[in-house]
C-alpha cells in the first residue's frame, strides 16, 4: 500500500479530513493505526502490536458469534471486537463508520411519525394474534403444572 511516504512510522490518513472549531469529529478522524508513537516507530514492535490486536479482536468476535444463538449480547460483543480491530486496521474503521451511518439513518427513519404509527399498528395486531393463540391453547389444554403431570 502506498501512503505517499517511505517512512516506517507513517500511516494512511483520509484525504477529506476536516476540523470544526479545532476538534475532529469521530467520522472525520484520520484512518490508520492508533498505536502509541513508540510502537509505531519500530516496525517489528508495530507488527507484533497489530498481530496482538488482531488476535484479541478475533477472540472477541468469536465470543460474540457464539453468543448469537446463546443468551448474551452477541451483536454488541461482535461490534466491540470490530471496535478493537478499528484501533489498528483501516478496513475495520471503514466498516464501523458505515455501520454507525446506517444505524443513525435507521434511528431517524424510526422517528418518522408515519413509520411509528405503522409500527404501533403492526405490534398491536401481533399482540392480538398471540393473545388469541394463547387463549385457544388454554381453552383446549388448560393449565397443567409440570409437577402435576400424571401417566407419562
Amino acid at each position: 500500500m502506498n501512503t505517499g511516504s517511505n517512512e516506517p512510522g507513517e500511516v494512511a490518513v483520509a484525504a477529506d479530513e476536516t476540523e470544526v472549531d479545532g476538534v475532529k469529529g469521530d467520522s472525520e478522524q484520520g484512518l490508520g493505526s492508533r498505536a502509541p508513537e513508540f510502537v509505531k516507530a519500530r516496525r517489528v514492535l508495530h507488527l507484533s502490536w497489530q498481530v496482538g490486536i488482531f488476535v484479541l479482536g478475533l477472540a472477541i468476535v468469536v465470543v460474540g458469534i457464539i453468543m448469537l444463538p446463546l443468551p448474551g449480547p452477541g451483536w454488541v460483543v461482535i461490534f466491540g471486537g470490530m471496535a478493537v480491530w478499528a484501533t489498528e486496521f483501516v478496513w475495520a474503521q471503514l466498516v464501523l463508520r458505515w455501520t454507525k451511518r446506517k444505524v443513525t439513518e435507521a434511528a431517524q427513519r424510526a422517528l418518522d411519525p408515519k413509520v411509528r404509527r405503522r409500527n404501533i399498528i403492526l405490534t398491536s395486531i401481533g399482540l392480538v394474534i398471540v393473545a388469541v393463540l394463547v387463549g385457544i391453547y388454554l381453552w383446549k389444554f388448560g393449565i397443567v403444572m409440570p409437577w402435576k403431570i400424571k401417566n407419562q
